[in-house]
């Protein structure tokens, strides 16, 4: 038995898919809605996991283990952009040798064997805690913080997970889609129905999270709340490997990573030659039809100049490159500056597993006779999310399209542009907010205002998610290289990454700049609507210099046919074909 088929060398229908044996895949027998339902499964388990440790975590690094504020933040954020950022490693992977189902399979018993298991450990243990501290020792900092050997195991539980987490998210999404022919209309359109309710189903999950494994952390123990996310990934990789059969697998291409290092060191090798006098003179030219040459980033152009007098071979790799090939990589280079400018959406959406959680721990949150976990108000943010994804499909999309004639209705950077909007309201409310907060509960005689008061600015990050994460995907997903499908889904999930990792940046320069005045354990005693403003003024300044860059991306063209002003709306045409590799973060 071939592994799964990816090592295979049947090319199976349209697509080239082949089952698990290498052969051509029997449609009546693979893929479609049973193989992509077992593996949104294993998703699904991923997303119960990471959001039920994320979103409550710091609410036991600073209630637990007696670690400030600030540092707190640092741990939670470093952890998530750790996550994210290994999505890149997961989709080189998969993309070089692996491939997707393989990759999934073995981050996934990564997650739930190591990861969570020693997280589950690491909170359990009374020795890996310090000792428990009275409420009037807190008010006066005179806990005893946890010490580096007690954070030992519990980082790396958490760093184990990220690394099982990243290779999950960068490959779960693209497996599914190879479940469907994108070559045939009927399969083509039942893909773009698996991704909205893909979307939707680990929203579901991320609810039960915040809701269900909580409560469980904060009223049972978190040895509970962590065992039961552990178990829920072991059944996760059952159900993926139950399923192996039914798939339809998609060979590794080889490394991007090698074709982009090869042609940037050949391009460099051969600066001092002059330019051929007309693009179809570079190797390829004739013969390529997936991209179409561009002017952009012309000294790349060199490594695909023969040098006759060197007597070169053309179809040596690593003496030429092929046009194609150098195309590739312009397209790569031209995704750079939307880019960065997605990372601020990032740092903004992190403060909701930070701090905006921990402004919960000092406000009213009773409903009714129930205590509401600070950890679950994040519910807000999931159910605006389910909302404005159904909003999307169901209205804006559709107006849209009768306004501009776009088959997209909304194009990937308007959709990115929205969510940014959305993101520095957001941080608006919640500065507004945080100083009505701390000018009401500060103090002996202060009295705490409901947490219901941070649904906001939850509103807000939750709907500006709905926009952004999808318009981010799609950009990255639709202008990257064909064949670097995993990576270019790493390469979106790197801008989550850097914007957690922009978030503990940023903390620890504030932190240190107003010494520790704004980021204060006891946050009525700190500052933090200056921080929430500080991130308004830089989104702001993030937006101006987006709609800078927005406005000279080209888009991607496919094929030489298509030129001149039918370019970008030909391309449109082939939107859904991005959804192919839609990953959710």
């Amino acid at each position: 038995m071939v592994l799964v088929g990816e090592h295979g060398e049947g090319d199976g229908g349209g697509d080239g898919a082949v089952d698990f044996r290498g052969n051509p895949v029997d449609k009546s027998k693979t893929g479609g809605w049973l193989a992509s339902a077992l593996i949104l499964g294993t998703e699904l388990s991923e997303r119960i996991c990471v959001m039920g440790i994320s979103m409550n975590l710091v609410t036991y690094l600073v209630g637990d283990l007696y670690i400030s504020s600030a540092k707190s933040a640092t741990i939670v954020t470093n952890f998530m952009g750790t996550l994210n950022l290994l999505g890149l490693l997961g989709g080189f992977l998969a993309d070089a040798k692996l491939g997707r189902y393989l990759t999934v399979a073995i981050f996934a018993s990564i997650t739930a064997l190591q990861g969570v298991t020693l997280l589950t450990l690491a909170t359990s243990i009374p020795t890996m805690r310090p000792p428990v501290c009275e409420e009037a020792r807190r008010q006066h900092h005179e806990c005893i913080e946890a010490s580096g050997r007690q954070l030992a195991l519990l980082y790396a539980a958490l760093y184990t997970t990220a690394l099982g987490g990243g290779g999950i998210k960068s490959n779960v999404s693209g497996f599914g889609s190879d479940q469907f022919d994108a070559t045939d209309p009927k399969e083509e359109k039942s893909m773009i129905f698996f991704f909205n309710r893909f979307y939707f189903c680990i929203s579901i999950g991320s609810l039960f999270a915040v809701i269900v494994l909580v409560y469980i952390q904060d009223n049972v123990g978190r040895g509970w709340g962590y065992g039961i996310s552990a178990a829920t990934m072991v059944v996760g990789v059952i159900v993926l490997v139950c399923g192996t059969k039914l798939y339809r697998y998609k060979k590794p291409k080889g490394s991007p990573v090698t074709v982009i290092s090869r042609v940037v060191f050949l391009a460099w090798k051969k600066r001092k030659l002059d330019y051929p006098a007309h693009p179809s003179l570079l190797n390829g030219y004739h013969s390529a039809r997936e991209v179409q040459h561009t002017e952009k980033f012309k000294c790349l152009d060199k490594a695909a100049i023969v040098d006759e007098k060197a007597g070169e071979d053309r179809n040596d790799p690593w003496t030429v490159s092929k046009i194609v090939e150098v195309e590739e990589i312009k397209m790569v280079i031209k995704l750079i500056p939307i880019w960065s400018t997605c990372i601020m959406f990032w740092t903004v959406y992190s403060q909701m597993t930070t701090f905006t959680v921990e402004q919960a721990t000092f406000m009213n949150r009773k409903l009714g006779s129930i205590n509401v976990p600070a950890g679950s108000f994040s519910t807000f943010l999931f159910i605006t999310i389910l909302l404005f994804t159904s909003l999307n499909e169901k209205i804006f999309v559709p107006i849209g399209r009768k306004l501009t004639h776009n088959p997209q209705g909304l194009t990937s950077l308007q959709r990115i542009g929205i969510g940014l909007l959305f993101s520095i309201a957001a941080m608006v409310a919640a500065a507004v907010i945080e100083k009505e907060r701390r000018e009401r509960g500060a103090g002996d005689n202060g009295v705490m205002i409901s947490a219901f008061w941070l649904v906001p600015q939850y509103f807000l990050v939750g709907a500006g998610e709905a926009f952004a994460y999808v318009g981010q995907l799609e950009f990255f997903i639709r202008e990257a290289p064909e064949k670097m499908k995993s990576m270019s889904t790493g390469l979106f999930l790197s801008t989550i990454s850097m914007g957690f990792f922009v978030s503990s940046l940023l903390v620890s320069i504030v932190d240190k700049v107003t010494k520790k005045v704004w980021l204060r354990s006891n946050l009525n005693d700190g500052m933090l609507n200056n921080f929430y403003w500080l991130l308004a003024v830089l989104g702001a300044l993030n937006f101006v210099v987006f709609l800078i860059f927005s406005r000279r991306h080209q888009y991607k063209v496919r094929n030489q046919q298509v030129t001149g002003d039918d370019s970008e709306m030909k391309e449109t045409k082939k939107a859904t074909e991005s959804f192919s590799t839609l990953e959710v973060e």
